[in-house]
């Protein structure tokens, strides 16, 4: 799969909130509204696109990608970039991940320059967590919000 990071647009916000996930992962599910298309336009997001442009994913960095409990766990105390990311749902469990995630990373790494790397991933989420640690992610903090346990991992330096 050829894929390619491309500027959030209104068009691919609202494609990408309007994904639905099978169970358990619609733990994921977004609702669209102005607030969240807002959100995904304010400059943290960016759309992951293959060569006909067409979404296959998206991520941010920064504050977008933080739970708010774990800012009140401690679980973000050292300065990281953190990361938030999301793959079409009819992509998932088919073998893409690794190739998105290292796109992801390789932008991330070229962009701060050998700044750890930080993600928040539900602990339900034994899929994404194995591709993490294939990735050289370590898991730091447990912590839960809204009866969902929640770990970060954290990743040191250019590794790719």
């Amino acid at each position: 799969m050829d894929i390619h990071i491309a500027r959030m647009t209104q068009k691919y916000a609202v494609e990408a909130l309007c994904w639905k996930y099978e169970k358990p992962y619609d733990f994921y599910n977004n609702v669209l509204t102005t607030s969240a298309i807002v959100e995904l336009l304010g400059g943290s997001y960016y759309a992951i696109v293959d060569s006909s442009y067409k979404l296959i994913g998206f991520f941010c960095t920064g504050r977008s990608a933080k739970i708010p409990a774990g800012e009140r766990k401690a679980a973000y105390l050292e300065d990281c970039v953190d990361l938030g990311l999301g793959m079409n749902p009819v992509l998932t469990g088919k073998g893409y991940g690794d190739q998105f995630l290292k796109r992801i990373l390789h932008f991330i790494e070229l962009e701060y320059k050998g700044k750890p790397i930080r993600l928040t991933v539900a602990s339900f989420n034994k899929r994404a967590i194995r591709l993490y640690e294939k990735n050289h992610f370590i898991k730091e903090h447990q912590f839960q919000y809204k009866d969902m346990e929640f770990i970060t991992m954290k990743r040191n330096g250019t590794i790719i």
